[in-house]
């Protein structure tokens, strides 16, 4: 059998969204979690990750890039993204509130009318917020 490596920029959205899980269930998984894909978003939670302690259970929504979105407040979400060959897991809620300290979306149109917002790539600022949440 021969294997040939995908071309991420070749794969249709629902074929990049398991592409993504896959990646970050294996990143996870080196620090003793499982991760279980849920057919529907339950919770806000696209997929659990359960750690072998039986205690640990974290609701992970999984995105294509940086984003903060209201819609996940108060649900004690984590948010998992890869840049290049870096895996983000960050808690929602906080990184949210440390983007608004730091001003730098606040005047934005697009979260003052949606209230959410993505970033394409990961700016200076943005890398250092989210370093101690690089798995």
């Amino acid at each position: 059998m021969h294997f040939e490596k995908v071309k991420y920029a070749n794969l249709n959205s629902r074929q990049k969204e398991n592409y993504n899980f896959q990646k970050v269930a294996g990143e996870l998984a080196d620090y003793g979690y499982n991760c279980l894909r849920l057919n529907d978003d339950w919770q806000g939670a696209d997929f659990l990750a359960v750690h072998i302690n039986g205690d640990d259970v974290l609701k992970v929504q999984l995105k294509g890039r940086f984003t903060i979105d209201d819609k996940y407040l108060d649900k004690n979400i984590f948010i998992a993204f890869l840049d290049a060959e870096d895996c983000y897991l960050y808690p929602h809620d906080t990184v949210r509130d440390n983007v608004l300290a730091l001003n730098k979306i606040n005047g934005s149109k697009a979260w003052k009318q949606t209230g959410a917002y993505s970033w394409p790539y990961l700016s200076k600022w943005a890398t250092a917020l989210l370093s101690e949440y690089k798995i």
